[in-house]
């Protein structure tokens, strides 16, 4: 087999830069020695074991699906010069990664950070034309929302009104925050990215699929040849990647081609829309018998029949951080602990519409996971956007960001005149673009997520969107929704101190004894 063929670089935007930054020192080998060790009699396998030649027994092994042993070794990159599109399409929409990128509400974009695809000519002008507004409007729209964020600052700090030199940053850190709605979504990011060989290889793969398949090949090429540096012998494993009309959603489309327009899609944007019934995220589904077979499993753990244990008090047991002090732990084990474990069993489904960027964050939660769709198959040609509620505070701020919001969608429209591929014209959208999609999750992984994400600190439209769930998990099961609490009311009952973990970050409200009807915020 041939090395990899990547897409060359182009020159339309800088190149992205694909570097392994740590790595195991011998990673191949890793995949014999786990291999060996299951058969070996004399204890665990080293490297010094290995006899020469025995490379076929990988390539043998990967025929055969039994792939955990090509997950043993790490690598961990550093990637430079990607979008915010291939991190959301791609990147992070799969389970098995680590990521910690640079953040958008806390580091202020610079002009020219952005990829461009390989256009040319007119369409090429129209395209950098709008990246150069798109970072106009950015600028505009922090200096509009700054004195909106500072009325909701002192709203909620009324001490600190006459400290601006010490707290200034804070309150230019929230319109920043809002303004980057309108940064296109083919703005770079910067990253560390750790992944298994075996991840590498899939990424490989896969990298024809829909969505930013340019990207996906150039970048994950880069990480390929990085991997084959680093060990030549992968290349055994390396398979091509799947060709992009041979992927399903391309077929299906290929075969009914009248499905693709945009009536249609405007059709399903309604539909899902009214589906919400005004809410950003909608409980659809749920086991309706979830709180008793939690209660079951807890008794199964400890081995006590019904007559010995409650429903009631099994709940409380494995669920309230009162009694179960585990769930107050900042390290979050608590799919180390028998009795929390049952939260496994009661399971929620929930339809959601939320940004662009708010998705990028919900996304990380790996164990809540969802159907996320191809961006352009519902591009409707209109505006499609949400907007944040700092926006809303003023009806002339709101007017300027939906007329934003239009030019954008106008300078779309006219590079799909041009001629240009969706993939490429969708890179301008903004990220308050919506996202529509059903996500599961079990109990245990729904309220780790909301523990994070009803913070007061938490990015303001994905609480909203978690108020949503807590409310409605409440109403289903309201002895497993009264305990879906921010982490300072898991720590307050836990009798973890000090109750907001966030030191000096703390949000300025005593949300610990909030009850969830009361959240209010606007930044």
């Amino acid at each position: 087999m041939t090395e990899p063929e990547i897409f060359p670089t182009h020159e339309r935007s800088a190149a992205p830069r694909v570097r392994i930054t740590r790595r195991f020192e011998a990673p191949f080998s890793t995949i014999l020695t786990a291999a060996r060790t299951c058969y070996s009699s004399k204890g665990v396998v080293r490297d010094e074991d290995l006899k020469p030649g025995g490379e076929g027994l990988a390539r043998e092994l990967h025929a055969a699906g039994h792939h955990t042993t090509i997950e043993h070794a790490y690598f961990q990159f550093s990637l430079e010069n990607v979008s915010r599109q291939f991190l959301w399409s791609f990147l992070h929409a799969h389970p098995f990664y680590n990521s910690e990128q640079v953040s958008q509400r806390y580091v202020k974009v610079k002009p020219d950070a952005c990829f461009v695809p390989p256009l040319h000519g007119e369409a090429l002008d129209v395209y950098r034309e709008g990246l150069e507004q798109q970072f106009a409007f950015y600028r505009e729209l922090m200096e509009r929302l700054h004195p909106l964020a500072a009325d909701a600052y002192d709203a909620r700090f009324p001490a600190r009104k006459r400290r601006r030199d010490r707290y200034g940053k804070e309150i230019e850190k929230k319109a920043r925050e809002i303004a980057r709605y309108v940064l296109p979504v083919a703005t770079f990011a910067y990253l560390y990215h750790t992944v298994s060989a075996l991840t590498i290889l899939r990424y490989w793969r896969m990298c024809g699929q829909p969505g930013v398949a340019h990207e996906q090949r150039l970048v994950v090429g880069m990480m390929v040849e990085a991997l084959l540096e680093a060990d030549p012998r992968y290349l055994m494993l390396v398979e091509e990647p799947i060709p992009a009309e041979e992927t399903p959603e391309a077929k299906f489309f290929a075969g009914r081609p009248a499905l693709g327009a945009a009536g249609v899609r405007k059709e399903f944007v309604a539909e899902f829309d009214r589906s919400l019934g005004g809410r950003v995220s909608k409980l659809v589904d749920w086991k309706a018998r979830g709180e008793e077979e939690l209660a079951r499993a807890v008794r199964e753990v400890l081995g006590l029949p019904s007559s010995a244990l409650s429903d009631d008090e099994a709940i409380e047991l494995a669920v309230a951080p009162s009694r179960n002090a585990i769930l107050g732990e900042s390290l979050n084990v608590t799919t180390l602990d028998r009795l929390t474990r049952a939260m496994h069993h009661p399971g929620y489904t929930f339809r959601r519409k939320i940004s662009h960027t708010a998705d990028s964050q919900d996304q990380r939660h790996r164990t809540t996971p969802a159907s996320r769709p191809i961006l352009a198959a519902h591009a409707t040609g209109e505006p499609d956007f949400v907007t944040p509620g700092l926006v809303r505070q003023d009806p002339a701020v709101q007017a300027r960001f939906e007329e934003m919001m239009e030019r954008i969608w106008e300078r779309i429209g006219r590079l799909a005149r041009l001629g240009v591929p969706d993939e490429f014209a969708l890179y301008l959208l903004p990220n308050a673009v919506a996202v529509r999609y059903t996500e599961s999750t079990d109990f245990l992984a729904l309220r780790h997520k909301l523990v994070m994400r009803l913070c007061y600190l938490a990015q303001e439209e994905i609480w909203r969107a978690s108020v949503d769930e807590a409310q409605q998990v409440l109403e289903v099961h309201p002895r497993l929704g009264r305990h879906l609490l921010p982490p300072c009311g898991v720590r307050k009952e836990a009798g973890t101190t000090p109750w907001c973990p966030e030191g000096a970050r703390f949000c300025g409200e005593p949300v610990w004894d909030y009850d969830l009807d009361a959240y209010r915020r606007v930044i």
